[in-house]
């Protein structure tokens, strides 16, 4: 028999629950199933990915600062 030792700061909060591997996988497996793209929805991702970069490079995108102080100055 393996002894764990749990930290007073995790099992302080009362919300520790502890489950074998198993059926941690089979809860995960449940709750979020995996997603497997197709062949065709791959080659989209590729070429949506080079189109953005493209377009990153090309200086055709706004970054995410640049964004909210245009949204900003809307108002």
């Amino acid at each position: 028999m393996n002894t764990v030792t749990i930290p007073k700061k995790l099992a302080a909060g009362g919300d520790l629950v502890v489950v074998s591997r198993a059926e941690y996988e089979s809860l995960k497996a449940r709750v979020i199933p995996e997603y497997t793209p197709t062949a065709t929805e791959r080659r989209m991702i590729a070429r949506a990915r080079t189109r953005m970069q493209k377009n990153r490079a090309a200086g055709k995108l706004l970054t995410l600062d640049e964004l909210k102080r245009k949204l900003a100055s809307r108002n």
